[in-house]
């Protein structure tokens, strides 16, 4: 039969058993952005535990002083105010509220996702001439595909990106909204159907990461899944002949209407070749070509609404008008036509 003591020796062991097996990604990450992200949660917290742990600690030790029993303690039923207790009780939470402000204000422009890096690490910084590697990202239900218009490819449910190279992602969704996160790599950031979000990031460590979706997005969405591999400049050069290599073929927009049918738990594809102009026709919702593409219908509105063509009820601001001071002239619609009318 187990002692008290051994019982009590395991059930302090137990907690550590159990955290052993954890991927603490987070705190330990192989990519620049994050960590500093991951500082950034660190230093966030020790800066409130600053407070924290005071306000706990007083808490006890008054609950524990002015007991009931204790009659040693000095008991004082008019006492309201003390100059010195106030200054102690705002500044400190006044101080820790300026410093995290400040942190706060540096780091969201430091680690801004649309800006371009400007360093590899804490130790190297990026040259002006360094070529990031670009990635499109398209959020699919319930897959990922990447596209490497530099490189030509694509692939399903697998990234790769040589070690210490900037990369640019250019994210966007086929139907509704995702969030692209790679723990390792960089923080996460919404996929959105008919909008483009960036992220800018550096793996600088080879190694096999976890990358899904951290948003919610229907039936499929736990099995969201892919592979991010960190690897140096010619095992890079081996993956893309590989892919170049893939089964799969050419990613045509025809090809795309079909992998783009909701479908969970989907295998790695590689497409030897891509469709040029395959991401900007997701992005601007008309890959199908008998559909007219979001720009072109933003160039319509911008030039006054249903083009030259509908110039009937289109006017141009006249040289006299406020608006046309010191800018050229604008076109503006005048009224939308009914068929009856």
């Amino acid at each position: 039969m187990p002692t008290l003591h051994s019982l009590r020796r395991w059930l302090v062991l137990l907690p550590l058993a159990l955290l052993a097996g954890c991927n603490t990604v987070l705190m330990n990450p192989s990519g620049d952005i994050a960590n500093q992200q991951g500082r950034l949660i660190v230093v966030s917290t020790v800066l409130m535990l600053i407070i924290i742990i005071p306000v706990i600690a007083l808490t006890i030790f008054f609950a524990w002083r002015y007991r009931q029993s204790n009659k040693e303690a000095t008991y004082s039923p008019d006492w309201d105010h003390s100059t010195q207790l106030e200054l102690a009780i705002w500044a400190a939470p006044l101080l820790i509220i300026i410093a995290l402000g400040a942190i706060t204000w540096i780091s969201t422009h430091t680690l801004d996702p649309y800006r371009p890096l400007s360093r590899l690490d804490a130790k190297r910084q990026i040259s002006p001439e360094t070529k990031p590697l670009v990635v499109e990202v398209v959020a699919l239900d319930w897959k990922w595909l990447f596209i490497y218009p530099e490189q030509g490819i694509a692939t399903v449910n697998e990234l790769a990106a040589p070690v210490d190279v900037p990369i640019s992602f250019k994210i966007t969704a086929s139907s509704v909204m995702n969030s692209f996160f790679i723990p390792a790599l960089a923080g996460q950031i919404y996929a959105m159907p008919g909008m483009e979000t960036k992220l800018h990031a550096v793996i600088n460590k080879p190694g096999e990461f976890e990358g899904f979706s951290a948003n919610y997005s229907g039936a499929g969405f736990s099995g969201m899944r892919f592979k991010f591999h960190g690897l140096n400049k010619d095992d890079f050069d081996q993956w893309v002949a590989k892919v170049k290599a893939g089964k799969e073929g050419e990613l045509t927009r025809e090809g795309y209407t079909k992998l783009e049918v909701p479908s969970e738990r989907e295998p790695v594809r590689h497409y030897a070749s891509v469709d040029a102009d395959l991401y900007n026709a997701i992005l601007n919702r008309c890959v199908d070509r008998n559909k007219m593409c979001m720009s072109q219908m933003m160039a319509i509105d911008a030039d006054g609404g249903l083009g030259k063509p509908g110039a009937f009820n289109v006017a141009t601001m006249q040289s006299w008008q406020p608006d046309t001071l010191n800018s050229p002239k604008r076109k503006y619609v005048t009224a939308m036509c009914t068929t009856e009318e």
